[in-house]
C-alpha cells in the first residue's frame, strides 16, 4: 500500500578520487555491483546519511589485496527511492520470508546447494552474504517471471555490524542504513560533499 518513499534521500559512496572527478562532472555513472555476496542483490550501494562510514569503506576497499582505490574519496548522491523494497517495513520482510521459502524448494528440486552467509577471516560478522543476495535476488526475478508485477526501483535496509558499544548493548560500532538502488533514474545527481560552516548549526 505504501512502497514509495516520499521525498529525498542523501546517499553516500566510498570510492576512488578519481571517480569521484569524474562523476561530478558527468563522464559516467555508477555501474551496479554483482557480486554474489552483495547482501541486497544486484544494484549500486550507498550509505544512506553516512558520509563517514562510507569513507571508512572506501579505506577498507584500500588495505585489500589488488585494490583499485588509491586515494578515498566519498560521492554524495541524491536519491529518489521510488518503489522501495523497505526491509524495515513488515509487509517486505514477509516478501522476503517467502522468497527464502521458494528459492529453497527450487534447490532442492534441482539438487542445488543452498547458498550461505560467510564471515571475513576472524570477523564475526557475516560480511559475506551469499544467501541474502540469492534471496533478493529472487525476489525480483519472480516479480518478472511469475507474477509479472512492477519491479522495485531500489532496496533498504538496516545492517547491523561491528561490536557492541557495551556489554549487551543493542547498538553496534559500525550500524548504519544501506540504500541498494536497481533503477538508475533514481539517482538525480551526484555532488561532492561539503565541509560544516562551524560559525552556523547545522540544520
Amino acid at each position: 500500500m505504501y512502497p514509495a518513499k516520499p521525498g529525498l534521500v542523501i546517499g553516500f559512496h566510498g570510492c576512488d578520487s578519481i571517480l569521484v572527478e569524474k562523476l561530478v562532472n558527468g563522464k559516467i555513472t555508477l555501474k551496479d555491483s554483482r557480486n554474489l555476496f552483495d547482501w541486497l542483490g544486484n544494484g549500486v550501494y550507498f550509505w544512506e546519511n553516512n558520509r563517514q562510514r562510507a569513507l571508512d569503506y572506501a579505506y577498507e576497499l584500500k588495505s585489500r589485496p589488488k585494490s583499485k582505490i588509491t586515494t578515498p574519496a566519498v560521492i554524495g548522491a541524491v536519491i529518489d527511492m521510488g518503489f522501495c523494497l523497505d526491509l524495515m517495513d513488515h509487509e517486505h520482510i514477509q516478501v522476503v520470508k517467502s522468497s527464502y521459502q521458494n528459492l529453497v524448494e527450487s534447490c532442492t528440486i534441482l539438487n542445488l546447494p543452498i547458498p550461505v552467509n560467510r564471515n571475513v577471516g576472524k570477523s564475526t560478522d557475516l560480511l559475506l552474504r551469499d544467501l541474502d543476495c540469492a534471496v533478493i535476488n529472487n525476489v525480483h526475478n519472480q516479480r518478472r517471471k511469475t507474477k509479472k508485477l512492477p519491479a522495485y526501483d531500489s532496496v533498504r535496509c538496516a545492517f547491523i555490524e561491528g561490536e557492541s558499544l557495551y556489554d549487551d548493548a543493542g547498538f553496534h560500532e559500525k550500524n548504519h542504513i544501506q540504500l541498494c538502488i536497481r533503477n538508475p533514474n533514481c539517482i538525480k545527481g551526484y555532488f561532492l560533499p561539503r565541509r560544516v560552516n562551524k560559525k552556523w548549526p547545522i540544520p
